[in-house]
């Protein structure tokens, strides 16, 4: 008689230690995904574009920008010409800040709307662990809106 209630205690307790544990691994999972998506910020850039002649290596430069590290005056340059494919930007890029401090990514731009997408991967110099997945709107002036971040989430930079 002992064996069969200590039987049926086992039975009763394996599946509820089970739940808590679930419970427990799923708080702590959504506690960091909250911790980490908090390190996230928004970019705002604006640019203007009259040094860009739609050749390969022509360039717009940053006037307003909310990330220290791409300061006014930083260059957006083209490394592909416009129009290859017919009617998009397509472009790797590389945002250069001077002393050092750029970024890698590349640039869509779809030219009959003026809207698109960049993506930025890294950086060096004060820029290194840059990323960023930006909307590129560049219907009325140039600007660039979306979320970045750095590699290395201790770093402090707004």
């Amino acid at each position: 008689m002992k064996f069969k209630t200590v039987k049926t205690i086992f039975a009763f307790t394996l599946p509820v230690a089970g739940v808590v544990v679930l419970t427990l691994a799923l708080g702590t999972g959504v506690a960091s995904v909250s911790a980490s998506s908090g390190r996230t910020r928004q970019l705002h850039v604006k640019k203007e574009c009259s040094q860009y002649t739609g050749s390969a290596g022509s360039f717009c430069t940053i006037t307003a920008s909310n990330v220290l590290g791409i300061v006014v005056g930083t260059r957006v340059i083209y490394d592909q010409a416009a129009g290859i494919p017919a009617g998009l930007l397509d472009s790797n890029v590389v945002l250069d800040a001077g002393n050092g401090n750029r970024v890698v990514g590349r640039c869509t731009l779809d030219l009959a709307s003026n809207l698109g997408l960049c993506t930025f991967s890294d950086g060096t110099g004060n820029l290194t662990g840059f990323h960023a997945r930006v909307d590129v709107d560049c219907r009325s002036g140039c600007r660039w809106d979306g979320p970045y971040g750095f590699a290395d989430l201790d770093r402090d930079d707004d």
